[in-house]
Formats: structure tokens, sequence, C-alpha cells
């Protein structure tokens, strides 16, 4: 019976995106899977037959390091009405409404769906409200992120903030030096990629990447 009422609930948000919030025929597709992953992470870590039971809110505001913030600000740009989205988002992070925060990337990623910052804000929306770890809908986020803009660091970086934090080391070296290697020496967020990628090597016990060498002064006679 409980699984009904999961599909029900789940057909009557898409009758109500698509009569009310009057949904645009070409987001159908994307609010449908939406939906579909939102009912496979309730099979795999949802029992339907059991008995509800109520959960402590959380008592303290989330801590989210501000040095991620301005990293985020860094990629995707602190002004606009994309950045008011995530700013938004931000804030009800810091103050522990985690659900909150999602909730306003979901409208975010529906206003902007071809938008890779509102997708990288998604997933690191459902990253905070996972307490940190990866879930598939996250990472379902930072690859539409990634396919909608392939050369953009934020889908990246923070896929592989999110792997790291979930105990996937190698995945997320692996994503991290692919990033590092395309990311201009002057680029603002290159020095921290480096920074927590050289972290990360070490927990591995692998050596840091090595710099490149200087090239040799030309010594041609003039």
């Amino acid at each position: 019976m409980g699984w009904v009422m999961v599909i029900a609930m789940a057909a009557v948000a898409f009758l109500a995106l698509w009569r009310i919030g009057r949904l645009p025929r070409q987001s159908w597709e994307l609010v449908g899977a939406g939906l579909l992953l939102g009912l496979a992470g309730y099979a795999w870590q949802g029992s339907s037959g059991l008995a509800g039971t109520p959960l402590a809110a959380r008592s303290a505001a989330a801590e989210i390091d501000p040095k991620l913030i301005e990293q985020r600000k860094a990629m995707m740009g602190s002004f606009g009405t994309e950045a008011q989205w995530l700013d938004t988002a931000d804030t009800f992070g810091r103050l522990g409404s985690t659900r909150d925060a999602v909730t306003v990337m979901l409208g975010g990623v529906r206003a902007y769906p071809k938008s890779a910052d509102m997708w990288v804000g998604l997933g690191n929306a459902l990253v905070n409200h996972a307490d940190g770890m990866m879930t598939p809908a996250a990472q379902y986020a930072f690859q539409t992120g990634a396919t909608l803009s392939p050369e953009h660091p934020g889908p990246p970086f923070f896929m592989g903030l999110a792997l790291a934090q979930s105990g996937q080391f190698d995945k997320a070296e692996a994503i991290w030096s692919a990033l590092l290697a395309r990311t201009p020496p002057q680029a603002p967020w290159r020095a921290d990629l480096e920074a927590r990628l050289g972290a990360l090597r070490v927990q591995l016990g692998r050596p840091p990447a090595q710099e490149p060498s200087a090239p040799a002064p030309d010594q041609r006679a003039s």
C-alpha cells in the first residue's frame, strides 16, 4: 500500500506542475527524470511498509566552508538572477534549512534548465542535505551540469568535492586532476584546487603533482 501512495504522490506532483505551474512541454522529460530519481532514491533508502518515525530537526546551522562559497562565486559569478538563486540556497544551507535550499535550487533548475550553474547549485544543495554525502540525485545533477557546459570548472570541482567527502578518493582525484590540467595558471580558483588535490594525494599516499619546469632561456647568439 505504501508504494501505491508514493507513486500516486509523484503523479500528483507532475500533474500539479503541468496544470498549475504551467510546465512547458520541453521540460516534461527533465521533471519526469527528477521524479524517477526521487523514486529510485526512495527505493534505495526508504521503507514504505514501516511506520513513520518523526526526525528531530537540525538544532544547529550547517557548517558550510566560506571558502567554498567564494569558490562557487569565482566559478559561477556573483551577479545576475542565477547568482541570486544560488545565494538564496547558500543562505538556507548556512541556517541549517537544507531541505529549503534544495527546494530553492529545484526552482532554479526549472527556471533555467539549460544552466550548468543551476545544476551545480542543485547538486551542492542535495549533498549538503545528505550531510556531505554524494547521492544518486546529486551525482545526476553534477553530471547534467558537466554535459551542458563541458568546459565549466564548477561541475567537476564540486563533484570531486562531494566524492572526496563520501570517501571515494580515487574518483575525486581523477576528476580534480583532469580539471587542474585544463585550468589556466591565472584562474582565481587554481590555488585552492591545487591545495585540495595535494592534500587528497597525500591522504592516498601518492606524491603531489609535479609542476612543469620553466623552459630554459634562449641562448642563441643574437
